[in-house]
């Protein structure tokens, strides 16, 4: 059985920082991605940040570059998400998902909500402004 867990959301003050964590179990299999979605009050999850099984390859939604670092432990079963300089506009659920995929598949087409995959039951990320 997959199960994600995620941790280290928080409140925080803007300009701060960040790491969220999530644990992987029960991944049989070396071709999956990882990844970091977020809802915010309203509106539609989206994709953060994606990384593939063996860590080489990464991908940010435009908004979060520069500002926002993916990365796994050496035993791919913790994915970590570095938010650095956190704005208002980065409060939300966070989310990790799982996708035996490539990491573009699983951010850019087949993303979250739609019954594919694994996935966490989130942390909460509120920034204070």
């Amino acid at each position: 059985q997959v199960q994600l867990v995620e941790s280290g959301g928080g409140l925080v003050q803007a300009g701060e920082s960040l790491t969220l964590s999530c644990t992987a179990s029960g991944l049989s299999v070396d071709d999956y991605a990882l990844g970091w979605f977020r809802q915010a009050p309203g509106k539609e999850h989206d994709a953060v940040s994606c990384i593939d099984w063996n860590g080489r390859r990464t991908w940010y939604e435009d908004s979060v570059k520069g500002w926002f670092t993916i990365s796994q432990d050496n035993a791919k079963t913790t994915v970590y998400l570095q938010m650095n300089d956190l704005k208002a506009k980065d409060t939300a659920m966070y989310y990790c998902g799982a996708l035996e995929a490539d990491l573009m598949t699983l951010c850019t087409v087949v993303g979250m909500g739609r019954g594919l995959g694994y996935w966490g039951q989130g942390t909460q990320v509120t920034v204070s402004s």
